[in-house]
């Protein structure tokens, strides 16, 4: 599994339960692109043996988390772990009012316009909304980012608490990213927040030649940590003026809106540095 050092952590303590850990990463290995995933496929994405995957994707079918087609040596998601999903989203009250906001957004500015989450030690796409009109970029729901070379992971860095900073960095591990780049990224990131209230990293350190993008920041009150609402393009549809002097300011007014629907004060950057 992802985040070494942090699960480490965590499995020294007597309440930790490791193989409802192991049968989550199970869960978390799918992609909306697959057709299916086997058993020795799943294990190479979680690092689990596959002996133990056997059991965990045995397991998760006879309770309707995972389901066999026509192939059976292949599962993909099943309808219980449907059924979680959408009383997820229907819990978290700003994913539906959002909807329609996100949606405006990406048709006014011709933009990929995405919700994203932190996942250990990425930054995994939850929801996108595609314009209408335009050709858009291609990144799917379940897609995973680095924290380091995104626009979506410098706002995520600028707005977490220091507990929260803390905790992903020891999920990341220095290989991934050091404390000091890190603390870097989260100085610069927060400076855009309070100057211009968006962030966009440097496209040379993209992790991708072929995407730009800019990213807010929202606090949730139904979450424990941010979220981020990012639109992206290519370079040649988003330029770095056209992100600061357009789709930034737009993107920056459209949170803000959903923050004014939901009652909720302006989001704002992380802890002081």
């Amino acid at each position: 599994m992802n985040g070494g050092n942090w699960m480490s952590d965590f499995e020294t303590d007597r309440r930790f339960a490791t193989t409802l850990a192991r049968g989550l990463s199970v869960l978390r290995a799918f992609r909306v692109s697959d057709n299916g995933l086997g058993n020795a496929e799943i294990a190479e994405r979680t690092g689990l043996p596959k002996s133990t995957v056997s059991r965990l994707t045995f397991t998760l079918q006879a309770l309707g988390y995972l389901s066999h087609t026509r192939r059976h040596d292949r599962y993909r998601p099943g309808p219980a772990l449907l059924a979680l999903g959408n009383i997820a989203s229907g819990a978290i009250s700003f994913v539906d009012l959002s909807e329609g906001l996100m949606q405006r957004l990406a048709d006014e500015t011709g933009t990929l316009t995405l919700l994203a989450v932190r996942d250990q030690d990425k930054i995994m796409l939850v929801k996108t909304w595609r314009p209408r009109t335009v050709a858009s970029i291609w990144l799917e729901v379940g897609h995973r980012l680095p924290v380091a070379n995104t626009s979506s992971g410098h706002a995520l860095l600028a707005s977490l608490s220091e507990e929260g900073f803390d905790r992903l960095l020891a999920e990341t591990g220095e290989e991934t990213i050091t404390r000091q780049r890190a603390t870097e990224i989260r100085r610069e990131a927060n400076g855009q927040l309070m100057s211009r209230g968006f962030v966009i990293a440097d496209p040379a350190i993209y992790f991708a030649r072929t995407v730009q993008a800019v990213a807010v920041p929202f606090h949730a009150r139904d979450l424990s940590e941010p979220v981020v609402f990012t639109c992206g393009a290519t370079p040649q549809d988003l330029t770095m003026e056209r992100m600061i002097n357009e789709v930034g300011p737009k993107l920056r007014s459209t949170v803000r809106e959903l923050e004014r629907i939901m009652g909720q004060s302006p989001g704002r950057a992380g802890g002081e540095l």
